[in-house]
């Protein structure tokens, strides 16, 4: 095989590998669906069920990416504290040791094109039969996989020949082992997957380039390398993000240094669990077994510095300046699953929701103009945020649960922004009419009384009873209806100058169309809580 062809191999092993992964975990979550979530959620009361939760799911997925991006979803909407989220993170790291196993007991094992290619044409027949259901997630993960397994055999063949003219540093000397730990870094950072790396490594070591001890520092690197991936993540993130990162990047680098100075013992260790646990010799083999073995001592080492790491990292990435239109909860780390870039909107088109209330009550009690103007320049600003991580939310794989509840989103969004813009536009025409000038007539008042009224209802937590916004919807009608009767009779007996009195209707009229979105919004609310959760 010829220097291009060496080249090729490696390249195109590495890219169907990557290509297989990407097809197998994206089928996987979207085959999963709520049952994800609803796992990760149920499953963290204790350190034990978090840790396994993630063990179990990352095992499952295949992307240790993906579960770390789901956790950081639900911290980011309130639904997973810090103290139970890492937990889970933590399980990830062991959950993923299980594509070195996939590797080493059926990629190196078995005859690649018996299994892959049937797994790629089954696969295929059922996505294309399956468009949009569940049966073509399932084929997409399975041709995923055949995919992935055709990498590996191309990566197989590839360090087969290279073995015969190259070597890697094998050396167990302190530079050595540090430059193979940089390759594996290396490799992470390149291709933005620990488990590819790990899969090159394992290769590398079936076909003769690496020693045990040498594919051992490479594996290690591609777990420190992760971190760089993470700090990637963690830029311009939410701080409960930053949070989660550094919880994750904490956790590799203590794993990794201890587990380089423990290096040359743990091999020696391998060496008899292997005997014990009765597995074959094979480099790949060793290699798997190690992968596991290091993780779940990191688990060990963390487990008694867990309340004090977290406890610090609470105290860590508080917001840097008090800019209410700045994002608290969206979070480009989960634009790749849809479900939980929703769940990030829905908390916050509910925090906007609130700062629209806040203005609408602004103009009835206290129509300062630089007020309002600050207020409602915070509802555009952070309604602008909005729409632009709509816009990169990759909408291609979203189910039609999740394509109605981004509708919904998107109706709640609109009906704020339009609140908090006609507030300020009823306002201004409120201070022109220079009503606030005189005592409030008793329709005026009333008008008050229950636009406030309403909007207090619609400020709960919780949405409140339909009959309880009825009832307030109507009384705030009427008194509207009272007071344009008593705006319309006092300009028509000259009690009023017309110019004044139309003035103050188009106040009266932009502030009920403003609480009316306010109370359009609540009900839409109170819709969505009554549907089944599936």
């Amino acid at each position: 095989m010829n220097n291009l062809g060496l080249v090729g191999g490696l390249v195109g092993g590495v890219g169907l590998f990557l290509l297989g992964m990407g097809l197998m975990t994206d089928g996987l979550k979207l085959a999963a669906g709520p049952a994800l979530e609803r796992i990760l959620m149920n499953a963290t009361q204790t350190r034990l069920r978090g840790l396994a939760s993630g063990m179990a799911v990352t095992a499952v997925v295949q992307s240790s990416s993906a579960i770390t991006v789901a956790t950081i979803g639900f911290v980011n909407a309130g639904l997973l504290n810090l103290s139970q989220a890492v937990w889970v993170l933590f399980g990830a790291n062991v959950g993923t040791t299980m594509t070195g196993w996939l590797v080493a007991l059926v990629g190196l094992k078995f005859q690649i094109d018996a299994l892959a290619l049937p797994l790629i044409g089954i696969g295929m027949v059922m996505r294309l039969s399956g468009e949009g259901q569940r049966r073509g997630a399932i084929g997409m993960a399975l041709a995923g996989f055949g995919v992935l397994f055709l990498g590996i055999d191309m990566l197989k063949v590839t360090f087969s020949v290279l073995s015969t003219d190259f070597h890697l540093p094998e050396g167990q000397g302190a530079l050595d082992t540090l430059m193979q730990v940089g390759i594996g870094i290396f490799l992470t950072v390149v291709m933005q997957s620990s488990s590819a790396a790990l899969t090159v490594a394992l290769t590398a070591a079936q076909g003769g380039l690496l020693s045990a001890q040498g594919a051992a520092a490479v594996v290690i690197g591609a777990n420190i390398g992760t971190t760089v991936t993470a700090l990637i993540a963690a830029i311009g993130a939410t701080p409960n993000a930053k949070r989660a990162a550094a919880a994750h990047i904490l956790f590799n680098l203590l794993t990794g240094t201890v587990a380089l100075l423990l290096l040359p013992w743990l091999i020696d260790f391998l060496a008899v669990l292997r005997g014990w646990l009765g597995l074959e010799a094979a480099p790949a083999a060793k290699l798997a077994l190690f992968h596991t073995v290091f993780n779940l001592l990191g688990v060990a080492l963390i487990w008694p510095l867990a309340s004090r790491m977290t406890a610090y990292l609470e105290t860590r990435f508080k917001a840097a300046d008090a800019d209410v239109a700045r994002p608290l909860y969206l979070d480009k780390n989960v634009l790749t699953v849809p479900a939980l870039a929703i769940d990030a909107l829905q908390r916050e088109v509910q925090r906007m929701g609130q700062m629209a209330v806040a203005v609408v009550q602004t103009a009835f009690t206290l129509p300062d103009s630089a007020m309002l103007a600050t207020q409602s320049s915070g509802v555009t600003r952070l309604n602008q945020a909005i729409a632009d991580f709509i816009v990169q939310l990759n909408r291609a794989g979203m189910s039609p649960n999740s394509a109605a509840r981004l509708t919904a989103t998107l109706r709640l969004a609109r009906d704020h922004d339009s609140a908090a813009e006609l507030a300020r536009e009823g306002a201004q025409a409120w201070l022109e009419a220079g009503a606030l000038t005189e005592p409030l007539s008793s329709e005026q008042a009333a008008f008050k009384q229950s636009a406030l009224a309403l909007l207090n209802l619609c400020s709960l937590e919780a949405p409140p009873a339909l009959t309880a916004l009825d009832d307030a919807a109507a009384k705030f009608l009427a008194d509207y209806e009272a007071l344009k009767n008593q705006l319309l009779v006092a300009g028509a007996v000259g009690g009023v100058p017309v110019t004044r009195m139309d003035a103050q209707l188009r106040a009266a009229r932009a502030l009920r169309r403003a609480a009316e979105h306010v109370e359009k919004a609540t009900r839409l609310l109170i819709s969505q809580a009554a549907k089944p959760h599936d």
